[in-house]
């Protein structure tokens, strides 16, 4: 094993029913003014009235705030930031998936820093040194941002879309109920499972080398993820499916994934990009990306290709190559059977583009200037990111 530092506090609140527990699951961790920010699809479901009776029945204070849109926008998260000073929160509860989980991070370091203008820890202009807690009831199986340090905020002023990583961020508490998923349309499931995916991708392709049990426990991520997805993707209530996804999600991005390695996450990258352009849904975005980015960088160690080939679809006989090979079109052939897309002509809100916004996004994916590559498992210039997309490009 390679060196690694682990700090992973969430508390994980799991089964049926355990969105009853988040009233007292606050006052655990000292909450007392509860600032909710919440999708809009919990009214309808009826779960947020039940989360606000639990904060009722715990005596605590709350006020609500939702419109919440995906690729969370900045704009939004700042006047939340305002809403919830007015209120005197002490607290931040998300009631939803990835994006209303980022937005009340987002929240909650705004609050707890009202002097700094939030893009400010985005962008690096500032480092974060304090946040108000965080809890979070739990509606999609995606992002992994229930018990991670990571949130992605776009700025809606400039389409620029940035990552921050701080253990301050991180949720105290997440509470993972699998039938609260059931509602989900059929393609924000499919999104959801290419999330997992790709965070446990992105950790696994990499040029550390030694860390068996992390890379056995990312196969296995993944081997589950690629079995009940598609289970999930034709059933979203198959209570077995759902909860497998739900787990998987949580431990894809709670960094047991990549203990010791250093991990790539260039197709995050482009993913973010393309979301911040074109409003893509963020799975959408990475499954139109993979195939062509890995059919570019596999021969830097098709030996790790091929391990994946093995290990996780089981694919036998033949070399290196050979296998990695497979194992590429095998990855690309799942996200065609749950009607991902895979190229960007597949993606609605895209299509073919031209050449000169190829040329945008490489520039935006090196953060206008201020990056020389992005990557790890190989490092890519704007030329090699130019081609990952010119390859993408159908």
């Amino acid at each position: 094993m390679q060196t690694f530092d682990f700090y992973s506090p969430t508390k994980v609140v799991f089964g049926k029913g355990t969105e009853e527990r988040a009233g007292s699951e606050i006052k655990v961790f000292g909450g007392s003014r509860v600032f909710v920010i919440y999708g809009g699809s919990t009214k309808k479901s009826g779960l947020i009235d039940r989360v606000t009776k639990s904060l009722e029945q715990n005596g605590l204070t709350y006020e609500l705030c939702t419109g919440v849109l995906p690729n969370p926008r900045l704009s939004f998260a700042r006047d939340a930031v305002k809403k919830a000073l007015a209120f005197k929160a002490d607290f931040v509860l998300a009631v939803g998936g990835g994006s209303v989980i980022d937005t009340a991070k987002a929240v909650a370091n705004g609050t707890a820093n009202p002097g700094t203008d939030i893009w400010d820890f985005w962008s690096a202009k500032t480092p974060l040194t304090s946040a108000l807690p965080v809890g979070v009831v739990l509606t999609i199986s995606a992002a992994g941002s229930e018990t991670s340090s990571s949130a992605v905020i776009t700025n809606d002023e400039t389409d620029s879309k940035r990552g921050l990583t701080s253990t301050f961020q991180r949720p105290k508490f997440a509470i993972l109920n699998p039938e609260l998923t059931y509602t989900l349309p059929v393609y924000q499931v499919a999104c959801g499972v290419v999330d997992i995916l790709m965070h446990t991708l992105d950790r696994y392709f990499t040029p550390s080398k030694g860390n068996e049990l992390t890379d056995q426990i990312a196969e296995a991520v993944m081997r589950v993820t690629f079995e009940y997805g598609k289970v999930a993707v034709q059933n979203p209530k198959d209570y077995d499916a759902a909860s497998e996804l739900m787990w998987a999600g949580s431990v894809s991005h709670n960094d047991m994934t990549g203990l010791g390695n250093v991990g790539d996450f260039a197709p995050h990258q482009f993913g973010h990009e393309l979301s911040a352009m074109f409003d893509v849904a963020h799975g959408a975005s990475l499954s139109a990306i993979w195939g062509s980015w890995a059919t570019y960088v596999y021969k830097t160690n098709p030996a790790r290709f091929a391990r994946y080939g093995r290990n996780v679809w089981g694919l036998t006989g033949g070399g290196d190559e050979e296998i990695a090979l497979a194992a590429i079109e095998k990855t690309v052939e799942y996200f065609k059977a749950i009607d991902m897309p895979t190229c960007l002509g597949e993606v609605k809100e895209m299509g073919v583009v031209s050449d000169g916004v190829l040329r945008k996004l490489v520039d935006n994916c090196l953060f206008r200037g201020a990056r020389q590559a992005i990557g790890n498992f190989k490092k890519l210039s704007s030329e090699d990111i130019y081609e990952v997309l010119k390859l993408a490009n159908r």
